[in-house]
């Protein structure tokens, strides 16, 4: 698979779209923000307070349950029981000051055609205050978050079917845009179009080969500013 940009939808794939579907954390805001930083050192801090770890400890224990089960928090409710509303409480309890409104950003959901929807890992209320902060709030139609998928996160191919269930999706006329590349191997499946934003961080690459991606994009806000001038 060509690794370069392709920034470009054809006016066909764009006229088939009904919904698009966004991922939230380092999607649609920058990962350059660093905001995620915050919510990957509350999780860390969290461990640290709940099972008298030191540092080096609660990361190794966070980034072995991130990688065996989806999420930190997956991983702790299933081998220790944690109560995921103090979890996601905690960890997303950040500073916003990282990112601001982006008006390329809300000009260009302003004039997308179609639905909006949010699809992430995190929970609503994360969801909303980001968006919220952003301005960009009002775009969105729904969200499907965390708590709703019962606690499994993407990209468990079951989490894809209650989103599109829930939300009233039809997989072949939406596009999901996200920056773990992994996490569109299930969309791509359910005859979804693809869109990878691309970052430097080595968890989002991961997945990154093969043909499952049908776009590339470096910069969410300029990408969609380019779709909807025309």
């Amino acid at each position: 698979m060509n690794k370069t940009a392709s920034p470009a939808l054809t006016v066909d794939e764009i006229e088939k779209i009904e919904t698009w579907i966004f991922d939230l954390d380092n999607t649609l805001y920058p990962a350059s923000s660093r905001l995620f930083d915050q919510v990957d050192r509350n999780i860390t801090l969290f461990i640290m307070k709940n099972f008298d770890l030191e540092w080096d400890d609660a990361y190794r224990m966070q980034k072995s349950f991130f990688r065996e089960h989806g999420t930190t928090m997956c991983g702790l409710m299933t081998e220790y029981g944690t109560a995921p509303a103090d979890f996601l409480a905690f960890v997303h309890d950040i500073d916003l000051s990282p990112i601001s409104p982006n008006p390329a950003l809300t000009s260009a959901l302003e004039r997308l055609p179609g639905r909006k929807v949010i699809f992430t890992n995190g929970s609503t209320d994360h969801a909303e205050n980001i968006t919220r902060h952003m301005e960009v709030d009002h775009h969105f139609d729904g969200i499907f978050d965390i708590i709703d998928s019962g606690f499994t996160p993407k990209p468990a191919p079951e989490v894809y079917d209650k989103m599109t269930e829930h939300l009233k999706i039809d997989p072949k006329t939406a596009i999901m845009v996200e920056d773990m590349a992994r996490n569109l191997v299930p969309a791509a499946a359910m005859g979804m179009t693809t869109v990878w934003v691309r970052t430097d961080t080595q968890w989002a690459i991961e997945g990154s080969e093969g043909d499952h991606i049908d776009h590339i994009v470096d910069d969410l806000a300029d990408w969609l500013d380019g779709l909807t001038a025309r």
